[in-house]
């Protein structure tokens, strides 16, 4: 199955790139209408052991509580599918990038975000190159090099696996970084999605 965008990681990072991409969908962009965005994950993220205290604005929430609250902003927005899948292996040919997992099936896509985090990279096919996350206060935590985090044309990695710490805010933001990145990328000018109140 095709896709415009491919987000392999259901963190963090991965959440908020997945909810920036939607969020440019009925704007009056028709560059952006249209678009089908797809995020493989299999709940392992590291916020379901978490609680947020310190995420400015934010009240105090349990981890899983937020993951959940994220994917139904994201279900809000429409056009992305979010699939209960394990990606094994990365192939690329004539500019798209196919995805295969372990069940079996295969999706493409001419964009494709990793978001597994730093607890290992071993997925097979991608010629990346996989050293230690210096900003992780745990030996054995990794990430893959990267140049504004995008590792080969049109693949990105974000959040830890991309070297952050290990911050919400932080990994959260290189999502939206890299959504806002590809939106530019498909509108052939820089694209920042900012919302306003609605006047009286």
């Amino acid at each position: 199955m095709k896709y415009d965008v491919i987000i392999v990681g259901g963190g963090a990072s991965g959440l908020s790139c997945a909810l920036t991409l939607a969020s440019s969908r009925g704007r009056g962009w028709q560059w952006a209408e249209g678009r089908k965005y797809l995020l493989l994950d299999k709940g392992g993220s590291d916020l379901n052991k978490a609680y947020l205290k310190n995420v400015p604005g934010l009240d105090p929430i349990l981890g899983k509580d937020l993951l959940k609250k994220m994917r139904k902003q994201i279900q809000d927005w429409g056009g992305v599918d979010m699939l209960e899948e394990e990606a094994r292996s990365i192939s690329q040919e004539n500019g798209m990038y196919t995805v295969n997992t372990s069940s079996g099936k295969s999706f493409t896509a001419e964009f494709l975000v990793l978001a597994t985090g730093f607890h290992g990279f071993n997925m097979e096919g991608l010629e990346a190159e996989v050293v230690d996350n210096t900003k992780s206060p745990k030996p054995g935590r990794v990430m893959i090099r990267h140049k504004d985090f995008e590792v080969l044309p049109n693949l990105f990695v974000i959040g830890t696996l991309a070297g952050l710490s290990s911050h919400f805010t932080s990994c959260a933001g290189s999502g939206v970084e890299v959504a806002c990145e590809i939106l530019s990328r498909m509108a052939g000018k820089r694209i920042v999605i900012h919302d306003v109140p609605e006047e009286d």
